[in-house]
């Protein structure tokens, strides 16, 4: 049984290594990953994966369909006999991570959990910035260890999820967040669940991509969701635009709404053992750990790079007198709730 896990990536090679080593840990074992208009040498690392049999590598240059970046790449995939001949897809970003629960924490676990299940929601547990600035090449699942609480009722953000799903015919193609284009005839055959294992309503089998709000959704699997990194990376990561849309840059309204630093969570490192051994086979490659380590230069130089123009300077001073966000009340959400619904 072969579980394909699908990347984009722009200028993210400093955090590949570790994000392609949990996931051989957590028991992925194909992947295919499309570069994006890359500076950094993320291209050139992914080549040096592929030479070496670990992924499947396409350069998604643009210019790109009007869906953007992500939804071009996924309209490619679509199409690739790697993608149809799967057992299950999971499309992912390289600051989520799949953070298993039950059993040893890999994705049989996970399966023998749920054995019914066609579809899994992972739904984002949203990690704050834990109060680190400065950039440094430390892993990601060790350093930021600081979340939103397992209960919330907003932003709606904290409640969107990622589908591990059976690639059974059931839809023809994957999506960010969900598979798309189901076909009618087999969707009564598909079976929905979370991740705190409840069997979902129909409606998840068609439309939604976000969980219910106000309950804790990680019980048996929840996905680390790591948007902001250290205020540095941040300040990077809005120079190069968002996933869907590369040209809207970030700004502090995108950085409220996941700076969450209420709980301490190290449940992922139930695997670091499996996860730094593969870690460290990846950077005994010469080559990639040459390019690793131009990566991690390239992201010191290109902050001070940006220091230098008045947008990033300035948004780096506002991060830095930006208290840490605090989650809205359950009456609070309510009132934002209907507001919304009465603009649609």
């Amino acid at each position: 049984m072969t579980h394909l896990a699908i990347l984009c990536v722009r200028n993210e090679a400093a955090f590949l290594l570790e994000w392609l080593a949990h996931h051989r840990a957590v028991g992925f074992d194909d992947f295919l990953v499309f570069s994006n208009d890359c500076t950094d040498g993320t291209d050139a690392m992914l080549d040096r994966l592929a030479e070496m049999g670990l992924i499947t590598h396409i350069r998604n240059d643009g210019p790109y369909d009007k869906g953007g970046i992500q939804f071009t790449a996924l309209k490619m995939a679509a199409k690739l006999k790697q993608v149809r001949e799967a057992d299950w897809i999971l499309p992912l970003d390289v600051d989520e991570f799949v953070n298993i629960h039950t059993g040893d924490h890999t994705l049989t676990a996970l399966h023998a959990a749920l054995p019914e299940a066609t579809a899994i929601t992972l739904t984002w547990r949203l990690f704050g910035y834990s109060g680190q600035i400065r950039y440094q090449d430390t892993p990601i699942l060790e350093t930021f260890t600081r979340c939103a609480p397992r209960v919330m009722y907003w932003p709606w953000r904290a409640a969107m999820f990622k589908t591990l799903y059976r690639n059974d015919g059931t839809y023809r193609k994957p999506g960010v967040h969900r598979p798309r284009d189901p076909v009618e005839a087999k969707l009564s055959q598909a079976r929905w669940f979370d991740g705190a294992g409840r069997a979902l309503p129909d409606a998840f089998a068609t439309k939604r991509i976000f969980s219910n709000y106000g309950q804790d959704n990680y019980a048996l699997v929840q996905l680390n969701h790591y948007p902001l990194g250290a205020l540095e990376s941040f300040v990077l990561k809005s120079d190069r635009g968002r996933a869907v849309h590369s040209d809207d840059m970030l700004g502090l309204d995108y950085f409220v709404e996941r700076n969450f630093n209420i709980d301490t969570d190290t449940s992922i490192n139930a695997l670091a053992p499996q996860r730094a051994a593969e870690l460290a086979s990846l950077k005994s490659d010469p080559v990639l750990g040459q390019l690793h380590e131009h990566a991690v230069a390239w992201r010191k130089s290109r902050f001070a790079e940006l220091l230098q123009k008045e947008p990033y300077r300035a948004l780096f001073g506002r991060l830095l007198m930006t208290e840490p966000s605090r989650p809205v009340t359950r009456d609070a959400a309510q009132f934002l709730i209907s507001h919304a619904q009465k603009r649609h």
